[in-house]
């Protein structure tokens, strides 16, 4: 017999109390053996008291645990060790009122959310199957749900929903347990998911070379589909310089990152992450991109794995499903292979995935060659180069300079937005904001429909 200690198998030279833990951590998880008399390479060590220790051992773990274990005992090349082999347990084991779980190869006690989470998959349920008592179908927003609808029309999964009230539509979904909404329903549809739980939010840093150098950010509150939405534009308008490069005299901007990249990043940390802990954190730096979420992965599910074929293994359940009929994501672990996919089309290095702090953090690397065009400001962009806005049959887009497209596309987004919060969201002044809007409406590529509190824009670029 030559056991090796692996997430499963401890070797232990000899026998201390203490070591109930380890055994309360392998029923806690996938069970396991540990072994008294062999060294940390598995050798056969003395053990003098093996009879007590076989006599005494089964009763300790019965009286500590309330489990019962099978102690037996082993000889070889003379000497006498003892193994103690510990199923799992479908029910919780404490010991004297504490959890512990095996995790690799370490032992870990479970306090606050991890002790949460435990305890309700341990019922057998997640955490977003859990019924929220204080909610009601008026803490749904409807127009979330108008959103979803319309974003599931090319996937063609979500089942037939005409003429379904907002509870049947999420009991479609089963988001409901009886006439109560489930906490995916909050998280998934609410007005306000923050009046229940702690921190529905993903906070989007800009810095320089590190992150002692933060120049501003943007905090994004709501439900998953808001925050799904929100994200991207934030990205796109605020966030993400894109390199520019000239042929003749067009003007091309170009990506970053690709945005199949940055929409698997982000599906990914809202429906994987522990909502009961922190914040997701996106950090946008000058040579790469992060987003990170708390909830580590499975027990049985490594880093590498997330790099070939792999199943599908949810921390919450019913949000995976509402996003997979929404057409938000794969239902086949597949949102990390798609990102690396994504950089290795676009040139770009593979992704970093890292356990980090109690969460999963997934950072991006530009394609250097792009990264090494000159970025140039607001004023050097349309000013200082004097390209200006000029028509070009069909190339409209292709031939204005960076602010001017920025607001082309938000105003075709969010065609009531104002000038101030065109600023706010392309991060340039109020003032450049109105010198290109001037210089669009000349080129007859934004129009002004009503009049400035009431009315429109009309983005034309035929």
């Amino acid at each position: 017999m030559n056991p090796h200690e692996s997430q499963n198998t401890e070797f232990k030279s000899s026998w201390h109390d203490d070591y109930l833990k380890w055994i309360c951590g392998f029923a806690n998880a996938i069970g396991g053996m540990i072994y008294i008399g062999r060294d940390d390479n598995g050798k056969v060590v003395d053990l003098p008291n093996y009879a007590k220790l076989l006599e005494e051992l089964p009763n300790k773990i019965r009286n500590a645990m309330g489990i019962i274990c099978d102690v037996q005992l082993h000889e070889e090349t003379g000497k006498k060790y003892i193994s103690i082999k510990v199923n799992p347990y479908s029910v919780p084991v404490s010991l004297r009122g504490r959890f512990y779980y095996r995790s690799g190869s370490t032992k870990m006690e479970l306090t606050g959310i991890e002790l949460n989470e435990f305890l309700i998959k341990k019922a057998g349920k997640t955490w977003d199957d859990m019924v929220e008592e204080k909610a009601t179908i008026k803490d749904i927003d409807e127009r979330s749900i108008a959103t979803f609808i319309e974003d599931s029309m090319d996937k063609g999964r979500l089942p037939e929903t005409k003429g379904l009230s907002t509870f049947q539509f999420l009991e479609k979904l089963k988001l409901t347990d009886g006439n109560k909404l489930k906490r995916a329903a909050i998280i998934m549809f609410g007005k306000d998911p923050m009046r229940f739980y702690p921190n529905i939010q993903v906070k989007i840093g800009r810095f320089g070379a590190d992150a002692a150098d933060l120049r501003f950010h943007e905090i994004i509150e709501g439900n998953l589909v808001h925050m799904y939405h929100e994200a991207q534009v934030q990205l796109n308008h605020k966030f993400l310089i894109r390199p520019i490069t000239f042929e003749g005299f067009m003007r091309f901007e170009h990506d970053l990152y690709p945005m199949v990249a940055l929409r698997e990043m982000i599906l990914n940390a809202l429906v994987h992450r522990t909502y009961m802990g922190a914040t997701i954190q996106m950090r946008v730096y000058d040579d790469r991109l992060t987003i990170w979420n708390e909830g580590a992965l499975p027990y049985d599910l490594s880093l590498e794995d997330l790099k070939r074929e792999h199943s599908s293994r949810p921390r919450n359940p019913l949000l995976a499903n509402a996003c997979f009929l929404g057409g938000y994501i794969d239902a086949w672990g597949r949102g990390t292979l798609k990102i690396i996919d994504a950089c290795k089309d676009a040139g770009m290095p593979e992704p970093e995935i890292l356990e980090k702090n109690g969460g999963i953090s997934t950072t991006l690397f530009p394609n250097m060659r792009l990264n090494a065009v000159e970025l140039s400001s607001d004023q050097d962009d349309d000013e200082r180069r004097g390209e200006g806005v000029g028509k070009a049959s069909g190339k409209g887009r292709e031939s204005v300079g960076k602010t001017s497209s920025k607001i082309i596309e938000v105003c075709f987004v969010n065609p009531s937005i104002t000038i101030p919060e065109m600023a706010q969201r392309i991060a340039v002044t109020e003032r450049s904001i109105q010198r290109n809007i001037r210089n669009l409406q000349r080129a007859g590529l934004l129009k002004r429909a009503g009049g400035r509190k009431e009315g429109h824009w009309e983005v034309t670029l035929e």
